[in-house]
């Protein structure tokens, strides 16, 4: 049998300018793909165990694809959200994916609205998990931590390469303590990311994720930042496909609100609360995504064999 936490396939694909973008590929290479966008920070392998066993067992395609500056990705700053869908489409041609799903948490939900807006014709769905909201614009809401990353704009900005730098080689230097430094970060969060973090899968997850990750490069979330605090390039009233929006109700990093705000501008959008989850508790119900992405209608899949 397949060993399910590790990628079926791993590598990187040339996109525009020369550069590459990295992926890893789970479950069956011929099977319904759904990109996953990972969070801020993140890359490639930040998707649940529990997704790549359902995807084992369901014969779906789930690939993870790490933003420029982490991975194996070529840093780049994109002019805004919407160019991305560019370097998306050669990707998604040279894995030879048709229409597909989309999943995008925290960070990565801003990337899966704009593929969302520009390829409805490729996207057929996608899920948001406690995603950023707009920070300018008609589609703008105000308050919570990107308040004050819109507020630190310029020197982000100015300083996003020795910044960049310097992130990275701090994080080198710390790798051999990450175990007990994400032990450390987790006692800080609420109770109900506190909780999934307790589970060894997770934790599994989350370190193998950042030694990948962050080997090389770490300019990522800067690059992020910058993008959430300016146009996206696109209206959330263009995104014409079905959204499905998880948000934790004890989310600290994105409020609840900026959530229902962002749905209430989507044409065709439905919120589902987590009632005492905070900003990770999409991760935790990853079942309940991959049903409600994939089902037209819902459907119950089979327990797996005991």
């Amino acid at each position: 049998m397949a060993d399910i936490t590790r990628p079926r396939l791993e590598g990187s694909v040339a996109v525009r300018g020369g550069r590459r973008l990295g992926f890893a590929s789970f479950g069956s290479p011929h099977g319904q793909p759904v990109v996953w966008m990972h969070g801020t920070p993140g890359a490639r392998r930040q998707i649940p165990v529990e997704a790549r066993a359902i995807a084992d067992r369901e014969g779906l395609r789930i690939i993870g694809v790490d933003r420029p500056g982490i991975g194996s990705s070529t840093p780049y700053l994109y002019q805004d959200l919407y160019e991305w869908t560019a370097d998306l489409e050669l990707l998604a041609d040279a894995l030879g994916l048709g229409s597909m799903r989309m999943i995008g948490l925290s960070g990565g939900g801003p990337y899966v609205l704009a593929a969302a807006a520009a390829l409805p014709d490729r996207v057929k769905k996608v899920a948001v998990l406690g995603g950023v909201a707009p920070t300018v614009g008609d589609d703008a809401v105000g308050g919570g931590p990107m308040a004050l990353a819109k507020a630190l704009r310029p020197v982000l900005s100015a300083g996003r390469v020795p910044i960049g730098l310097t992130m990275t080689g701090l994080v080198r230097l710390v790798r051999p303590l990450a175990s007990p430094a994400l032990d450390l970060y987790a006692v800080m969060q609420p109770e109900g990311d506190k909780q999934l973090l307790a589970r060894p899968e997770f934790k599994a997850m989350f370190l193998d994720d950042l030694v990948w990750g962050s080997r090389k490069q770490i300019t990522a979330p800067l690059a992020d930042l910058l993008l959430f605090t300016k146009d996206w390039g696109f209206r959330l009233a263009d995104v014409h496909v079905p959204v499905l929006w998880w948000h934790g109700d004890a989310d600290h990093i994105v409020p609840h609100r900026h959530g229902e705000h962002a749905v209430s501008r989507l044409p065709h959008a439905t919120m589902i609360t987590l009632e005492g989850e905070s900003h990770l508790g999409g991760l935790g119900v990853a079942e309940e995504i991959l049903q409600g992405l994939l089902s037209e209608p819902a459907r119950r899949w089979p327990a797996p064999a005991s």
